[in-house]
């Protein structure tokens, strides 16, 4: 018996933007591109809403007014990725920006419960690739901030890039973007 092979389609973020226009998903149907696939992406509940407008509130004391900090808006990371972060910060103002969606990121930021794997395994590479310094995932799972820095290729991760400076910060500890090195946050401000 001969072993049938999956074919998978590829997409690019052009494609994508075109499925999006021609509304070919429902408005409901939360999906991001990553790595050429449409990733669906999970609900969101009570603790991780909440973490979302905590890091919020957090990062637009942190950084200031020089820069834009998203929420839940998409990132063009490359020509296959454009996956939406529950934060993300870009340099500038929103009325003086360049790009509708940037690629230049100083911070990115998920808040993560079930999809603790995905945001450390294969978004985390994504980041890596696309060069983004500061990469935190806000774990609701075990109450820490996984910091994530030094992007650097390695042949073991998903996509060939990963974080080689990996710290761990339980509630008790503080840091600071590496972009606002003078905004220190502490941990306990972004869990719920």
């Amino acid at each position: 018996m001969s072993e049938q092979v999956l074919r998978t389609r590829h997409w690019n973020r052009i494609e994508y933007g075109q499925l999006m226009e021609n509304h070919v998903f429902r408005p409901d149907e939360r999906l991001e591109l990553l790595g050429g696939e449409l990733v669906v992406s999970e609900p969101h509940g009570d603790p991780h809403t909440l973490a979302v407008e905590l890091v919020n509130e957090a990062l637009i004391v942190s950084f200031g007014p020089e820069w834009r900090v998203r929420v839940q808006l998409p990132v063009a990371l490359d020509d296959e990725s454009e996956p939406e972060p529950d934060l993300s910060v870009a340099a500038g103002r929103a009325r003086d920006r360049r790009e509708p969606k940037p690629s230049r990121l100083a911070l990115v930021v998920e808040i993560a419960d079930s999809s603790l794997a995905l945001d450390r395994e294969h978004k985390g590479s994504l980041y890596a690739r696309a060069g983004v310094p500061d990469y935190w995932i806000v774990n609701l799972v075990d109450r820490v901030l996984e910091v994530y820095r030094e992007p650097a290729p390695d042949d073991a991760a998903p996509f060939g890039w990963a974080y080689h400076a990996v710290r761990r910060l339980g509630a008790e500890e503080s840091t600071a973007p590496l972009a606002a090195p003078t905004g220190n946050i502490a941990v306990a401000d972004l869990l719920p």
